[in-house]
């Protein structure tokens, strides 16, 4: 878990991190959850002099943002924790309760790589693939908070099996977990890595290169169906394989450049705000909440 105090003008004042405890079940992580937050609330109030106006929460899964409910996360186990009422009533202030890719985009969109676009795609590469669809400063969740699930799109029919059912899943081919898998068994090393291979690819290995082209030309496609529905005006990429820097986004740009054909090529950039997107993200949720008031379903709680 990373915490952090963020001030009126968006920055970053305390940051904190904590084991998930996620070993001792989902009751445990919820806890840890509300007690990490009251402490960060405690430590606001005696550095600052006051507490937090107001608290965003940027979690894993299936989120009803709507509603403050975060209805399933595969790795932490639980299904509809009412995160947003409890935390509320812990702290004594409004919560947001996002999700964590579209929190991290939409940190990105206003204070990041996307900053200044009307429209922009932020899709991290890490152990998944997932997306946050920027509109004018916003984040579209979609009808049922699945907007954006672009690692689910099928870049292979009948290709890898997928655990989400389906077959041929761009994040089974570009994440950063497919990389090292592909990687650890072209090189016969198991303990290798997506950023072994960047490394590899630097170094003009034809295995490595041949292991990454693959990846890119995945994520290409991907890409260029997301952008034909889109058309956003900025393709900002972030997560591990970002890291890789113009060994990731020289072949990407020109992959992507090759597919186009009447769609209008957005600009395609490293995400600029790293594992600090997720908090800063949270607390532009908690400051919105602060300058637009609380929605029908948010609670009404006071100190």
């Amino acid at each position: 878990m990373k915490a952090a105090l963020v001030g009126d003008d968006g920055g970053l004042l305390h940051r904190a991190r904590r084991a998930t405890g996620r070993d001792r079940g989902p009751d445990a992580v919820v806890a840890d959850i509300l007690g990490f937050a009251a402490e960060l609330r405690a430590y606001g109030l005696e550095r600052y002099g006051e507490p937090a106006a107001a608290a965003g929460l940027a979690v894993p899964g299936i989120v009803d943002e709507r509603n403050g409910v975060a209805v399933y996360a595969a790795n932490l186990g639980w299904r509809d924790v009412p995160l947003r009422a409890l935390l509320a009533e812990r702290l004594g202030v409004p919560v947001a309760l996002g999700h964590d890719v579209r929190t991290g985009g939409l940190a990105e969109g206003r204070i990041g790589a996307g900053r200044g676009a009307d429209r922009f795609l932020f899709v991290p590469l890490g152990t998944g693939i997932a997306g946050a669809i920027g509109v004018d400063g916003r984040v579209e969740a979609g009808a049922h908070g699945f907007a954006g699930e672009i690692g689910h799109v099928v870049v292979r029919p009948q290709g890898a099996a997928c655990p989400c059912g389906q077959r041929g899943c761009l994040e089974r081919y570009a994440s950063a977990s497919a990389v090292s898998e592909a990687w650890a068994a072209a090189c016969g090393d198991p303990e290798a890595d997506a950023a072994d291979c960047a490394k590899a690819v630097a170094s003009g290995d034809p295995n490595a290169v041949r292991v990454w082209q693959g990846a890119v030309d995945a994520l290409a496609d991907g890409l260029v169906t997301a952008l034909t529905l889109l058309d956003p005006r900025t393709l900002i990429i972030g997560g591990g394989l970002a890291e890789a820097g113009d060994v990731l986004f020289r072949p990407l740009r020109d992959a992507v450049r090759r597919r186009v054909t009447f769609q209008k090529l957005p600009s395609i950039v490293p995400a600029a705000l790293g594992d600090s997107a997720g908090c800063l993200g949270a607390g532009l949720l908690a400051r919105d909440l602060l300058t637009t008031g609380p929605t029908p379903t948010t609670p009404e709680v006071t100190a």
